[in-house]
């Protein structure tokens, strides 16, 4: 299997997953980097009127997760830890967070994160750790 295959099947199995029913997000995933990008909806405000910080969240560990994913053809990758640090609040438009894988070793991997809002102002930034999982990369889960 070619790699860009190995990244269109990551992409189908991500946008497969019942979450996404809610968050209508899309997906662009290359070597070692993926995007995300979620519109905004009032379904996704705090009682403040902004955007909740789980959809900050989600944004953030999703494009980290999927850049990681990129570098494992056989198994499903897990979330070890993430941090985030909001910096900006949003109401409207549409976010896109950009994950980067920024170190490898035969056992982890550690990438970062950028979410932008529509004006390409950071609103967010996170980090996260992963590892490989027992869980193979097969059809049953969407990888098609």
């Amino acid at each position: 299997m070619s790699r860009t295959e190995h990244f269109r099947k990551l992409e189908r199995m991500y946008l497969s997953a019942p979450t996404n029913e809610y968050y209508m997000p899309k997906i662009r995933i290359d070597q070692g980097r993926a995007e995300i990008e979620i519109p905004i909806e009032p379904k996704h405000f705090h009682a403040g009127g902004a955007v909740h910080g789980s959809v900050y969240f989600k944004a953030l560990d999703d494009s980290a997760f999927f850049a990681a994913n990129s570098f494992v053809e056989d198994v499903f990758v897990l979330t070890v830890s993430f941090n985030v640090h909001f910096t900006r609040p949003v109401s409207e438009g549409v976010i896109k967070a950009t994950g980067r894988i920024v170190h490898r070793s035969r056992r982890l991997m550690v990438a970062e994160s950028r979410l932008l809002n529509g004006l390409k102002q950071e609103i967010a930034r996170g980090t996260g750790t992963f590892m490989r999982s027992r869980i193979p990369l097969t059809p049953d889960i969407g990888y098609r």
